[in-house]
């Protein structure tokens, strides 16, 4: 069924409607919570709270924006909220973070295995010292794959901001990496 006449159907009381919009965007709002909180059961309560709040404010929706432009703004403050709350980042259970990471990926050998997780545990640990701001923009660019113009909405910023952001946000990144990496992509 067609996405807005899910929402307009959800608007009128459609309980139905709504569990076919939750079960299209649960794994990508679950998966948007885990990013930045690295804690299981801490993204599926986001997750839950997230949909929560959609179907409570579902009925002011006017569609000005697309369904999950609208969505993935609700999650984004939620999460910030939660951090906020927290008053941490990315605090990464680096066994979990790996484990989960490498759960997706066939590997060849212990030693490739034993580099994809230095290189991971690496990666979590830059990020974590990132502000906010670049945790959410590298999240949504690159771990959700959402436009600049789908960033651009859900953050409220322009296009320019979100493209200069991602690029600081990257550059910092190679900056916290390249001090613990040789040529070969290890420690030295």
């Amino acid at each position: 069924m067609e996405e807005e006449k899910l929402v307009q159907q959800s608007q009128q009381g459609d309980e139905e409607a709504f569990g076919a919009l939750v079960k299209k965007y649960k794994r990508k709002v679950f998966h948007l919570a885990y990013s930045l909180v690295r804690n299981q059961e801490t993204a599926d309560d986001l997750a839950q709270e997230v949909f929560i709040k959609v179907f409570f404010a579902l009925p002011g929706f006017k569609f000005q924006s697309r369904f999950s432009t609208w969505l993935y703004r609700i999650a984004v403050n939620q999460i910030k909220d939660h951090l906020r709350k927290e008053k941490k980042f990315l605090q990464v259970p680096f066994e979990e973070s790996t484990a989960h990471s490498l759960h997706d990926t066939q590997i060849q050998g212990r030693e490739d295995k034993r580099a994809l997780e230095k290189q991971s545990e690496l990666l979590h640990k830059a990020i974590q010292l990132l502000s906010p701001k670049y945790q959410i923009i590298l999240s949504l660019r690159d771990i959700q794959g959402l436009s600049y113009e789908e960033i651009s909405r859900i953050l409220n910023i322009s296009q320019g901001t979100v493209d200069s952001r991602l690029h600081r946000a990257r550059k910092l990144l190679r900056k916290k990496i390249k001090p613990f990496l040789n040529n070969k992509g290890e420690r030295p």
